[in-house]
């Protein structure tokens, strides 16, 4: 079982780290994949990342952080080839919800990490909120360059996961998928080819049902599992497994 997308260095995992990691190892936890959000997250991740062997790191600026983080692509390129436990360009994307950042900032660097991973050849971590037009739009015109897109916490419509399987991208669920009112998603996770679908915790946030409103860490994506096994109709060892390949296949392959 792989965690896709965690954040050790924001706390309450940050401070607790050695028993976080214990309590992933005893669920069956094989790698943790801790992303950047900022230029200060990246310094903490490189540090994290060396904690233990399991944990694996990104390189990225969120879409709220562009007004403070502005990025360039020779950066991003330069510190993957600078550490080999740098598997990821992200997490990047749109987020029109809140605006936290101006939407030009948000393109900009958007485009920034699209150009770093088609070079690297290096999975694309992408998160999308109130954006499902312009995320489609912006990804669609390097259709041709075999960019790998993995969609962080998919909670889009059935149509924008449909128009994104056009450009070969992986979905990772998160515990939204266990909360009652995630009828549509749940549809939509049903729909998704397994051989397209990861998981994550997005930890310290979005815990899953039955820890609904705790601090999230990586050890309940067992109820993500479960609850995702549930809704494709297969045994949670098969989901696991299927899942964990997805996530070797995108990004050691």
């Amino acid at each position: 079982m792989i965690d896709s997308h965690c954040h050790l260095d924001h706390e309450p995992l940050l401070s607790d780290l050695s028993n976080v990691i214990k309590r992933s190892k005893e669920v069956g936890i094989k790698k943790l994949l801790t992303i950047s959000t900022s230029y200060k997250s990246f310094d903490r991740i490189k540090k994290i990342i060396e904690e233990d062997e399991m944990i694996y790191g990104t390189i990225g600026i969120h879409p709220h952080e562009t007004a403070d983080n502005k990025i360039t692509s020779d950066f991003i390129v330069k510190n993957l080839n600078d550490n080999a436990k740098i598997i990821g360009i992200g997490e990047t994307g749109l987020d029109f919800y809140y605006n936290n950042s101006d939407k030009d900032d948000q393109i900009i660097s958007f485009k920034e990490h699209i150009e770093a991973s088609i070079i690297t050849n290096t999975p694309l971590i992408v998160h999308s909120r109130d954006a499902e037009d312009e995320t489609f739009n912006l990804l669609n015109n390097y259709k041709d360059q075999n960019l790998k897109i993995l969609m962080h916490c998919f909670t889009g419509s059935k149509d924008f996961a449909k128009k994104l399987l056009t450009l070969n991208a992986f979905f990772s669920a998160s515990g939204i998928i266990t909360f009652k009112n995630s009828l549509d998603l749940q549809e939509t996770f049903k729909f998704l080819p397994l051989d397209n679908i990861l998981i994550e915790t997005d930890s310290p946030f979005l815990a899953p049902v039955p820890n609904r409103g705790k601090k999230n860490e990586p050890s309940f994506i067992d109820y993500t599992a479960q609850k995702l096994a549930d809704i494709k109709n297969i045994s949670k060892s098969d989901l696991i497994s299927s899942t964990t390949n997805n996530f070797n296949k995108l990004f050691f392959n």
